[in-house]
């Protein structure tokens, strides 16, 4: 049964709409919460009576009509400063994703919500188009899936992202591209030109190597093994590519930060780092209500370690130390990561992409200069 609260409701942090494991099976999220803007909020209980049997949920993709494509940001911590997202939600279902929040902003929940409706943005390659060529634009690197990965599986037939990176290689646009799928070999012949010009580098997220873990934490996305080889491949292409370790949850898979590190650089791996878990918003609950469900044993411990990196809260957002956290746990993972990149011989210093040879290509129709 399900009772409906005021958002300022007494009682505790609500948990959400419960939804029966049998329809959210192979999903990441164990609640379908309301997200932080909605005025009511749900919570189930048991009454008693038995639970009637629901659907298996399916995923929906949504057209969503942009007006741009580009996102810019003002962070100091990161190293780009535009970026670009094809698809809104994602069906990888990663429990730990910091983009889950997002979904509130269209008054979808940021649990179950977040991996089964998705939006997609159709015009992405047309609007890039449109953006690059305004008159008084400057090229800076563009990143490409910082909130939900662009090689998600609904990628296979939207290919959304195959037409913006054709966009970009046209007009010799730097390019850095986040993704934990395989699905970005499909592109390989794309990303070999690129790289021979300097103009790309991806960036693949290796969370853990244990298949049970990975099948747990991030339902939907591919094995572990398929991301290696996708590292091997790609390097194999000439495409720089840096591992990622992300996210390290204390207690969980932060002792594989060795292991992590050791196989992806034997897959050609050039560059490697790392981020600590991060819980804004929503996420604090939906990762905790995850840790109930899988395991429960872990969960004071897992929080008790992570607060203490993050001064006392779950999350804290201060620029500098929101990706790796302070205080002596973080100290640690920060030694013991800088350690093994050393031993491994990861670079020290990024790859970084040229935006020398960025041009707008002419058009059909328009007029050629005769000098």
């Amino acid at each position: 049964m399900t009772a409906e609260f005021g958002a300022n409701g007494a009682g505790g942090p609500p948990r959400g709409r419960r939804v029966a494991l049998e329809a959210r099976r192979g999903r990441g999220a164990t609640v379908n919460p309301e997200g932080r803007f909605e005025a009511t909020r749900r919570e189930s209980f048991d009454d008693g009576w038995p639970e009637e049997a629901e659907p298996r949920l399916r995923t929906e993709v949504i057209p969503e009509r942009a007006r741009h494509i580009i996102t810019r940001n003002a962070s100091p911590d990161i190293p780009f400063d535009r970026s670009i997202n094809p698809y809104r939600g994602c069906e990888h279902g990663c429990i730990y994703c910091f983009a889950r929040p997002n979904h509130g902003y269209v008054g979808l929940s940021p649990g179950l919500d977040f991996e089964t409706r998705l939006f997609s943005k159709p015009d992405a390659a047309a609007l890039l188009e449109r953006e690059l060529s305004a008159p008084g634009y400057r090229p800076r690197t563009i990143a490409l899936g910082t909130a939900t990965d662009p090689y998600q599986p609904i990628e296979r037939g939207h290919r959304i992202t195959r037409a913006v990176l054709e966009v970009l290689a046209r007009f010799r646009h730097p390019v850095g591209i986040v993704t934990k799928s395989n699905l970005i070999l499909r592109d390989r012949d794309l990303l070999a030109e690129m790289a021979a010009l300097n103009l790309v580098k991806v960036a693949i997220s290796v969370t853990t190597l244990d298949p049970d873990l990975a099948r747990r934490l991030e339902p939907r996305a591919p094995h572990p093994r398929r991301r290696l080889e996708a590292i091997r491949s790609l390097s194999e292409a000439g495409v720089p590519v840096m591992v990622i370790a992300a996210p390290l949850i204390p207690s969980l898979n932060d002792h594989e930060i060795e292991a992590i590190l050791e196989a992806s650089r034997a897959a050609g791996a050039c560059e490697a780092n790392y981020v600590l878990l991060r819980l804004p918003h929503e996420l604090d609950d939906l990762v905790g209500d995850w840790f109930s469900e899988h395991y429960p044993g872990r969960k004071e411990h897992v929080f008790s370690l992570l607060t203490g990196a993050r001064g006392g809260k779950t999350y804290d957002a201060s620029f500098g130390t929101r990706m790796i956290g302070q205080g002596p746990y973080a100290d640690l993972i920060r030694r013991r990561f800088a350690l093994a990149k050393r031993r491994l011989g990861f670079s020290e210093e990024p790859v970084r992409q040229t935006a020398e040879l960025f041009r707008v290509p002419p058009r059909v129709g328009d007029q050629l200069a005769l000098f």
